[in-house]
């Protein structure tokens, strides 16, 4: 599969009970359109042949008998198709009857699995026709004209292109039960499971249903395709609603509303890579899957080669998916979430510092306040800090240091913002002591390269230090997530601290939590601290060591050096996170920007300046991990994060040179 990606769906068709021509002709209907749109897994419900509202008809042999035959001419009718489909329907065998799914592809019928669990209870009264299969082997049977047909529900079909892809199937009830077959299937090797399913409506059963099938999809590391009966089946005693769901690692990436009548099919892109990355990761994962590895399992094999993303170039980018891919990974979109999920990051940051505090009996903290984003948020932090642990805030101590680039709007802001939040502000103009350090070593002080730059910041570091050891404080570090990855700090000077309250947070997420902060303000009636927080965030993001223009405003503008914040941090998360190729973050990145404007510029993002940052992040990112490998302590709040002492272990001067090479060909 191209890029690691399967696509799959979810069908409700059109149902008549008992009606198995009529049902039939719906479900080739709905081949026939899956094929049309590259899917390649496609899941009908629960006895969807029959309708699951049968009843007593069940046990009659016209009705088992035109369902054996539906089979067959589905069979019949798609020999010509590439799509794998999960068909429900009833099967006698040794004078039982079984509740089974059954995989066809291209005009064959290659496994029937039967449902595991049938429920009795309540509404429910299954085993009045069906028979619960217990055997964990897998039996070869005939059935009507099909020969030597595995059946067990101990089955794999494996794509014999791609061997990450297995799929497995449970059929709605399995999925209730506290052991799920499903989790049996995961641990052996399946990375899909399809589940048949006639789930009724009750009141608040959509969000249960929800969170079940989120929860095992998470647990097991797997897509899940939930496919539900709909509002055609019988209403004598039971409401369906057609619910179906698309889960992968705990994530919806596709849903059918209860009732909904638009669609017949939800579908969507699953990330196999990301899944088997996951699992690799997870270590714990393979500790249970040796544990439970059983010799029942039969492995079938079936051609699912896709080309919907063909290896023309052009064709790569262009090629929609069905999958959001987030142009803010590490922010979420929506509002209500993004502002839930901003009140607990900050909570997790300012606990983090104040258990630091306590344990070193601190009752005093130095900031480098400059009035930009990364240093507001860590005032903001810290000041949380000391709430939490009783301290004034007036221990607080920010330093501004203004040099040869501070503007007085970055200046100014600073000051009110330490006004604001209760600490102290402390000023030392650092102008003359580093002109007189240029002079030491001989550095023209017209000329703005490196070592004019670098020896503001590590002067500034040097000022943190020294007070923190006069006032028996801590210094706070500022630097965020971003910047360490881009190595976009100056070694020993704002790169160092005794506690870097950022250091997990990327440069997109702190504006958000920056924002947060200023919205808590307004709320709280303190419109003061409300507007210099709204000012900063309107403030280009730099350095500011390299003087402002004739205007008196900024002149160094980071993300015109670096490249845009967004596109790094979009780099940056599916590198760490799922640890994809440059070519497939090229692919993503085209999904999610082309023709997007960078956030708070002109740019508008082409396939050039996308492979052009690309490149420049594998670059930086490489030569720069010596910064990494000796940074300060500072929590993980996210699920990326670069510590040398936890997520992130690479070596300083490991090579860049396949990244590049793979970069380049984009």
């Amino acid at each position: 599969m191209k890029y690691g990606y399967l696509r799959c769906a979810c069908a409700v068709p059109e149902l008549k009970v008992a009606d198995t021509e009529f049902n039939t002709q719906k479900i080739l209907e709905i081949i026939e359109e899956a094929q049309n749109k590259n899917i390649r897994v496609l899941v009908f419900p629960e006895l969807s042949v029959t309708g699951y509202t049968c009843g007593d008809l069940f046990l009659q042999t016209k009705l088992l008998e035109s369902a054996l035959n539906s089979i067959e001419k589905i069979c019949d009718a798609t020999r010509e198709t590439d799509v794998l489909c999960a068909v429900g329907f009833p099967m006698r065998k040794d004078g039982a009857l079984y509740n089974c799914a059954a995989f066809i592809y291209q005009g064959s019928l290659i496994a029937v699995i039967p449902k595991s669990y049938i429920p009795n209870y309540g509404e429910f009264y299954e085993k009045r026709w069906f028979t619960a299969y217990e055997s964990d082997s897998v039996e070869y049977i005939d059935i009507g004209s099909f020969e030597s047909i595995p059946f067990g529900t101990s089955i794999l079909i494996q794509d014999e292109n791609d061997s990450r892809i297995k799929i497995a199937a449970e059929i709605c009830e399995d999925v209730w039960v506290p052991l799920s077959p499903s989790t049996k299937h995961a641990l052996n090797g399946a990375t899909v499971i399809a589940n048949l399913s006639a789930g009724n409506e009750v009141a608040m059963k959509a969000e249960y249903r929800r969170s079940l099938v989120s929860m095992q999809s998470a647990k097991n590391i797997c897509a899940y395709l939930y496919a539900n009966a709909g509002h055609d089946e019988s209403t004598t005693d039971m409401i369906f609603s057609g619910h179906s769901i698309i889960a992968s690692n705990g994530s919806i990436s596709a849903e059918r509303a209860p009732f909904e009548n638009d669609s017949t099919l939800i579908i969507s892109d699953i990330d196999i890579e990301k899944l088997d990355n996951e699992r690799c990761r997870t270590v714990t994962f393979a500790d249970a899957a040796r544990k439970e590895k059983s010799s029942s399992y039969v492995t079938l094999f079936v051609s699912l080669e896709d080309n919907t993303f063909s290896s023309d170039s052009s064709r790569m980018k262009n090629d929609r998916l069905y999958a959001v891919i987030p142009l803010h990974p590490f922010v979420p979109e929506n509002q209500a979430e993004r502002k839930i999920r901003s009140r607990s990051i900050i909570e997790l940051q300012a606990e983090g510092l104040a258990k630091r505090l306590r344990h070193i009996n601190a009752k005093s903290a130095v900031i480098g306040l400059s009035g930009g984003l990364d240093s507001t948020l860590a005032l903001l932090v810290t000041a949380r800090a000391f709430d939490k642990c009783g301290i004034e805030r007036k221990n607080i101590t920010c330093i501004t240091m203004p040099c040869f680039g501070t503007t007085d709007r970055t200046y100014k802001n600073a000051c009110t913002l330490a006004e604001k939040t209760g600490a102290e502000l402390k000023e030392i103009d650092i102008k003359d002591s580093v002109l007189l350090h240029f002079d030491q070593i001989g550095q023209d002080k017209n000329k703005h390269d490196v070592t004019y730059e670098n020896g503001q910041a590590r002067m500034r570091t040097l000022i943190l230090m020294n007070y923190a050891n006069k006032t028996n404080g801590i210094v706070i570090g500022t630097g965020d997530l971003s910047e360490l990855a881009l190595g976009w700090c100056t070694y020993n000077g704002d790169h160092m601290s005794m506690y870097g309250v950022n250091s997990s947070i990327p440069k997109t997420l702190v504006r958000y939590l920056v924002s947060w902060f200023a919205e808590e303000a307004e709320e709280k009636h303190q419109q003061d601290l409300h507007d210099v927080l709204a000012d900063i965030l309107d403030t280009p993001v730099s350095p500011e060591l390299i003087p402002p223009d004739a205007d008196g405003k900024i002149s160094q503008k980071t993300e015109e050096l670096v490249g845009p914040y967004e596109l790094h941090d979009f780099f940056l998360y599916h590198v760490l996170r799922y640890g994809f190729s440059p070519k497939k973050i090229f692919f993503l990145a085209c999904q999610s920007l082309l023709g997007k404007k960078a956030e708070g510029t002109d740019i508008v993002y082409s396939e050039e300046i996308i492979k052009k940052w690309l490149i420049n992040f594998y670059r930086r990112f490489f030569s720069q991990q010596f910064k990494r490998s000796c940074m300060p302590d500072g929590a993980k709040v996210g699920t990326v994060n670069l510590s040398p002492r936890g997520d992130w272990r690479m070596p300083s001067d490991a090579m860049a040179t396949i990244w590049l090479k793979e970069a380049e060909e984009c």
